[in-house]
């Protein structure tokens, strides 16, 4: 059984606000991607990973991941997050050739905004889908009230948050349930009329082939970083 982990990485956060993509965004001295791709190989379930990068940023990112001694194969990402984890998914073979020449069971894909999530967390996704499941996640229960609005902010439900949960990467898939997923969003472009928005997240297009996906605890250190705020909690968190 062979592990590979992909980290969609292309996105420029605006929201961070830095001058460069969020990925190379560094916190305590290193960029958040190569926090990221260490705590994959700490993990010690992982065989190899594959960087999505912003295509202008391909050389940034194989220099930063180099200059700190840790391994992975780096590609061009694209316009989308989709777009970024299909293509580290059709690189995958290429990733693990090193390391194992058989084509990878089990993918995770790992968001490099979310750089210290804990070892123990990617283990426990990976030992899932070992098990047999065809698509597991980290969640956590929420603590706050939620509400479902209309365009005009106007509150028209409040579920109930004891069946709601906020999910996490690295998702886990095995490897033929996450292609299918991808073929069958390929299939949609391909015909307009039948085209669906693109969920925010790799388990949402397993959802839509109905495959069940399971669910382990997240961490709360698997935070996501999006925001000033949530950099300066990292710093804080690290320190």
């Amino acid at each position: 059984m062979s592990v590979v982990a992909l980290v969609p990485a292309a996105g420029r956060g605006e929201r961070l606000g830095g001058s460069v993509p969020k990925a190379l965004v560094p916190v305590r001295g290193e960029p958040l991607l190569v926090h990221a791709v260490r705590g994959l190989h700490k993990a010690g379930c992982v065989d190899a990973v594959v960087v999505a990068a912003p295509p202008a940023d391909v050389v940034s990112a194989r220099e930063a991941l180099a200059r700190a001694g840790v391994n992975a194969l780096v590609v061009p990402g694209g316009t989308s997050r989709t777009q970024s984890v299909r293509l580290a998914l059709a690189a995958a073979a290429t990733a693990l050739e090193t390391v194992d020449p058989a084509e990878p069971s089990i993918v995770l894909v790992h968001d490099a905004a979310r750089a210290f999530t804990p070892a123990e967390v990617i283990r426990t996704v990976v030992a899932a889908v070992a098990a047999g499941a065809p698509a597991v996640i980290p969640v956590l229960a929420m603590a706050d009230t939620v509400k479902l609005v209309d365009a005009a902010g106007v509150v028209i439900d409040t579920p109930n948050r004891a069946g709601l949960r906020i999910v996490q990467t690295p998702q886990g898939f095995a490897v033929e349930t996450l292609r299918r997923a991808y073929a069958a969003l390929a299939g949609d472009a391909e015909h307009p009329g039948a085209s669906r928005t693109d969920p925010t997240d790799d388990a949402g297009l397993v959802e839509r082939l109905g495959v069940p996906v399971g669910t382990v605890p997240g961490h709360p250190h698997a935070m996501k970083i999006t925001t000033p705020f949530d950099l300066a909690v990292a710093e804080a968190v690290l320190s």
